[in-house]
């Protein structure tokens, strides 16, 4: 796996051909990936609202108007139960999403007793509190947490004009505290935020030269939310939405750039047609969250994806992770 990209490469990658950068992008995922497969997610929001940083495009952010209700941390049964269900549904893994700046050590106890619960069910575990310490990072590591989710969002450029309360290396700092304690890394981003190209750019330019890649990069098309501050700057600006083949080409340029992650259609997938949404997977997506809701936006939900992927005949993967799989040998 590269980890020296040059920004000039991976914007060379985005002016290719269209047709030229599906190709690539397919050759290199089926010389990693098993063709056809798309692992199933679900994610859950085990404590909603009430954050104190300023993420522009958040509906759980203290600072928006958007009208939720902050809601406690959940109880560590409400959680099992729901993990039980969505593996029922097929999910292999379940991911849980607390709307903090950074966890309280008095909270740990039960995130603790979520991981161990939902990982002694099967299923893959995955965390997403905000900021980490080490400390912290190794108590997840000791519950058996599989994944910690923790996205850049943008560009380093861009990033002070979508949050001001942390900054760009604060998320890479969590990384690093990911890492030290031996748990894989879920981190991606948001696109349609208003960003120019030479952003997304320098937003896989940031993944793709980690020290590791990150097991899993989300794509997140944005969800213009009402009361948020980008809500509300593109709610009336239809051309601020980026255009599908345009979102097609960032899953291309980080399939093509991070060969061996899982490359996740995430946030937006409710709002694409099922053209765009198999361009994606032909760029080389190759996970979903499943369900009728992420966090607090809607979801496609469980019924129209088992339709579209008998349409597209694909199938959920069952399997260890390529990358994953490697690190095992």
């Amino acid at each position: 796996m590269r980890t020296d990209w040059a920004r000039a490469e991976i914007a060379d990658l985005f002016d290719l051909p269209f047709d030229e950068l599906m190709w690539q992008a397919q050759a290199v995922h089926r010389a990693h990936h098993a063709a056809g497969e798309v692992q199933l997610c679900t994610l859950l929001s085990i404590k909603t609202g009430g954050c104190p940083e300023d993420c522009g495009y958040c509906s759980q952010s203290m600072s928006a108007d958007s009208g939720l209700k902050a809601d406690k941390l959940m109880e560590v049964e409400t959680v099992l139960s729901a993990a039980a269900e969505a593996k029922a549904s097929g999910s292999q893994r379940f991911c849980m999403g607390a709307a903090w700046r950074n966890p309280k050590d008095r909270d740990m106890d039960a995130v603790v007793q979520m991981v161990a619960g939902v990982k002694a069910m099967g299923l893959e575990t995955c965390m997403t509190l905000g900021m980490l310490e080490p400390h912290q990072a190794r108590q997840l590591a000791d519950a058996g947490l599989d994944y910690y989710n923790h996205n850049i969002d943008t560009s380093p450029e861009n990033y002070g004009n979508v949050i001001t309360t942390r900054t760009f290396q604060d998320r890479l700092d969590t990384l690093e505290h990911v890492r030290a304690a031996g748990i894989n890394v879920c981190c991606g981003g948001i696109v349609g935020m208003g960003e120019t190209r030479s952003d997304r750019v320098g937003f896989v330019h940031a993944l793709a030269t980690l020290p590791r890649h990150p097991e899993s990069v989300p794509v997140n098309a944005l969800v213009p939310v009402k009361g948020t501050v980008l809500g509300d700057m593109l709610a009336d600006t239809p051309l601020a939405k980026i255009d599908d083949i345009e979102f097609v080409r960032t899953v291309a340029v980080a399939r093509i750039t991070m060969p061996l992650s899982m490359v996740r259609l995430s946030a937006g997938r409710e709002s694409m047609s099922e053209a765009t949404q198999a361009l994606c997977f032909m760029a080389g997506a190759n996970s979903i969250f499943t369900g009728d809701k992420l966090l607090t936006t809607g979801n496609r939900g469980d019924s129209a994806d088992g339709a579209m992927f008998e349409k597209l005949g694909l199938r959920p993967m069952e399997g260890e992770e390529p990358m994953r799989a490697v690190a095992a040998e």
